[in-house]
């Protein structure tokens, strides 16, 4: 397995092919994405541990969407147990990804704690004299902040596990030396889907309001949002495809996690 480097560019074909892929299997992919956040909220409802557990399971959940990507950019249709392809890979690769996993849900709960503890000696912003002005969420800032590492060590951690059987302590490492060499196109990436996001928020918001007003401006929003996110979630397997080569280009890694 060795690195690649990738022009700027590369961010912007990565959006369209995961719009593309989507467009292409619409409803397998949206619906494995619904059937996602519908287990993590069942999950997230047991009582002390839910939430512990739900953490745990976000890399094995990640690396799932991205091999339902990978089978409908090959032109299969993604079935229900692709969303489980970190447990069919194996006692080794699943502990790994249980391993990643528990560093997740570690990492997170000190970034969270850390970004409460310093959001909340934040001093409240004085009340406007004028009419009331958008105010910034600086608990949500320090939070994105702090997890911004972790997003780093956890990009294409999960895939380097399944697909490569890569060590967790490697695979983290790797994904951050990947997502740093190739910062330019996953910046790229991120305003191109920062883009489309408002784009497309903003021409459905309008068209909402003129049709049946603000309430109705809302409801079209909220299943917007989700299928937007849906779309995102295809295109996170083609950073990772072209962001790393397989010791043997003949032989690609296979779904089912063991190389073929």
């Amino acid at each position: 397995m060795k690195l690649n480097v990738v022009p700027a560019r590369t961010g912007l074909l990565w959006v369209r092919l995961g719009i593309r892929t989507f467009l292409r299997q619409p409803l397998a992919l949206a619906g494995l994405f619904f059937m996602y956040m519908a287990v993590v909220l069942v999950v997230t409802q047991i009582p002390f541990v839910g939430m512990l557990i739900g953490g745990i399971l976000v890399p094995a959940a990640t690396l799932g969407l991205m091999a339902a990507t990978a089978e409908a950019s090959s032109g299969r249709f993604p079935m229900p147990t692709v969303l489980v392809s970190a447990f069919r890979a194996g006692r080794e690769r699943l502990r790994s990804m249980l391993v990643l996993g528990v560093i997740y849900t570690v990492a997170s709960i000190i970034a969270t704690t850390l970004a409460s503890l310093l959001a909340g000696g934040a001093p409240a912003p004085a009340p406007a004299a004028g009419p009331e002005q958008p105010q910034v969420d600086t608990g949500m800032l320090v939070t994105l902040l702090l997890h911004t590492p972790l997003f780093l060590m956890f990009w294409h951690a999960p895939a380097l596990v399944h697909w490569h059987g890569i060590t967790p302590a490697k695979s983290l490492f790797f994904s951050v030396v990947a997502c740093w060499r190739n910062l330019g196109a996953l910046l790229v990436y991120g305003l191109a889907w920062m883009g489309v996001f408002l784009l497309v928020g903003t021409v459905l918001g309008l068209i909402g309001a003129l049709a049946g007003g603000a309430n109705l401006a809302r409801a079209v929003m909220v299943p917007t949002a989700l299928l937007m996110a849906a779309m995102f979630t295809s295109s996170i397997w083609f950073t990772f495809r072209d962001s790393f080569t397989a010791d043997d280009p003949a032989a690609p890694p296979g779904l089912d996690g063991r190389a073929g």
